[in-house]
């Protein structure tokens, strides 16, 4: 990754956290109210939104150049969006293990390589979540049928790497894992990242 650059240095007084109180709880997150002092020096009341999973989301990548999304309908803002493989892994298991596991029930694929490529903090201002990102290649399809959580109605569509990555680019892919990833990999491919003949195929 080479050396980092200076003007990377924090700068100023870090946040300072007082009491915390426990004002919501339940099996994924906890909402935990803070008496904070600002780096300003000013009193402040601050609520964090703590996860007990680790965010996962992984990039299959086909050896034609193509790749597996999944799409369902998302609660939080009433609509459907279309995705790479993504799910939560506990924060004491392992980050590897939690990726195949996500990917095998999404998707029905297992993939011969993985390779970490991001960590994410998804929205650092109010949340401690954290995304640890894959790209999963060598995929084959388990003897499986994928399977949701109970709550999930799963679609899937294997589609060239540009058409996903312009479907993010064009604003039709909203998910900030999903454009994080497209943009991550067309990275790798552009940069030498990826073999060539992989990297041929995505940018096509």
């Amino acid at each position: 990754m080479g050396t980092k650059p200076d003007w990377l240095r924090p700068h100023g007084a870090p946040w300072v956290r007082g009491p915390g109180r426990t004002v919501y709880d339940n099996p994924w997150i906890s909402v935990t109210e803070f008496d904070a002092t600002a780096p300003t020096g000013r009193p402040a009341l601050y609520g964090l939104v703590g996860f007990k999973n680790h965010a996962m989301a992984i990039l299959p990548i086909h050896e034609d150049g193509t790749v597996t999304l999944v799409g369902q309908n998302r609660f939080a803002f009433a609509d459907y969006s279309w995705e790479i493989p993504e799910g939560g892994g506990p924060l004491e298991e392992d980050l590897l293990v939690a990726a195949q596991r996500e990917l095998r029930e999404e998707t029905g694929l297992v993939a011969a390589d993985w390779r970490e490529v991001m960590r994410l903090q998804l929205s650092n201002s109010v949340t401690n979540e954290l995304a640890v990102c894959y790209l999963a290649t060598g995929l084959s399809q388990a003897d499986l049928t994928p399977e949701g959580d109970g709550t999930e109605d799963i679609a899937i569509a294997r589609v060239p790497f540009r058409e996903a990555l312009d479907a993010a680019m064009a604003g039709w892919i909203l998910d900030a894992l999903t454009v994080a990833m497209l943009l991550r990999g067309y990275h790798m491919a552009r940069e030498g990242s990826l073999p060539r003949g992989l990297a041929e195929a995505m940018l096509g």
